[in-house]
């Protein structure tokens, strides 16, 4: 889990999976690792709504594609924050501290 992007109004965290799964007897030399799907996300909070978005899966890939673009020309705060608003729109989920 790392933190991309933290301001008064959202914050950005990319979510990564854990693509090995460990099979195999009791016996730890026995043991196969076994790649799975590996699936990120990133999850996408309105602090100022206290609502919460997931993305993964194509959203995440699209998402993801406006994380490279920002790295090779660097936005200003309101561009990105104006990319955030859009995603956020479709945040459901109220934010729950558990």
């Amino acid at each position: 889990m790392h933190t991309l992007y933290d301001s008064d109004t959202f914050s950005v965290t990319h979510m990564l999976a854990n693509a090995v799964q460990v099979v195999g007897g009791d016996d730890a030399s026995l043991a196969l690792e076994v790649p799975t799907l590996a699936r990120h996300g990133f999850e996408i909070v309105d602090k100022r709504a206290n609502k919460e978005v997931y993305l993964d899966g194509s959203w995440a890939e699209l998402f993801q594609q406006h994380i490279s673009a920002w790295q090779l020309n660097t936005p200003t705060q309101e561009e990105v924050e104006e990319t955030l608003e859009r995603y956020a729109e479709l945040a459901q989920n109220p934010v729950a501290v558990h």
